[in-house]
């Protein structure tokens, strides 16, 4: 079967096979670990706000920073990877379709590549359809910013005086650790400072006092 899958008529199949699968299988299992780089690059209001204004090097990258700039990213870095997995998945199922229309079916190459694009466009409907679902199924579970309302946490990076720029604070609500940018009511915040939300802002930050 091996030989046979690097013959030259099912070349034009087991190329986009082998590289889907493998992109598909690396690109999914680095979000599950949560380094999903186009997850990082692209920006919410609150990720943009904590990792791309500079306050990444006070207080670092932690799995809260993390799973916070996950949380309120942009839909378009959602269907930026939405649509990386289902071309990924596209060319699969285009190349183990070509395979099995070839040698499970015994069809000559031209009507297997009919067989090989049925197959692409099925997983990718069902990649989307997945993707969808668990989207969905995270969205609803998510805490949303409202709740971090006089919640009390410790600042992971020096927030500046009053209208001078924004740090970051952690935060515990509902029992999970939560990460966002935050302003300060009146003097500089020095990192580790014990602080209470007063306020939630509409671009997605938070202003804090000393607790």
């Amino acid at each position: 079967m091996i030989t046979q899958m690097f013959a030259n008529d099912a070349l034009v199949f087991t190329i986009p096979a082998l590289a889907g699968t493998l992109f598909f299988v690396l690109r999914l299992a680095t979000t599950i670990i949560g380094l999903d780089i186009e997850g990082a690059d692209g920006g919410g209001d609150d990720f943009g706000a904590g990792i791309g204004d500079g306050t990444m090097g006070d207080g670092g990258l932690d799995a809260a920073d993390l799973e916070e700039g996950m949380d309120h990213a942009e839909t378009s870095s959602v269907f930026k990877f939405v649509s990386i997995l289902t071309v990924t998945a596209f060319f699969m199922g285009f190349g183990w379709g070509g395979l099995v229309g070839l040698y499970a079916m015994g069809l000559d190459v031209v009507p297997a590549v009919f067989v090989a694009l049925a197959f692409g466009v099925a997983l990718a409907w069902f990649v989307i359809w997945l993707l969808k679902l668990l989207y969905s199924i995270e969205s609803s579970g998510n805490i949303t910013i409202d709740k971090a309302l006089h919640a009390e946490g410790v600042t992971t990076s020096t927030i500046p005086a009053r209208d001078a720029g924004t740090g970051r604070v952690r935060i515990t609500i509902e029992d999970r650790q939560r990460a966002y940018a935050a302003r300060s009511e009146g003097d500089e915040i020095r990192m580790g400072a014990h602080v209470r939300v007063i306020r939630v802002n509409r671009d997605n930050t938070v202003t804090v006092t000393p607790a």
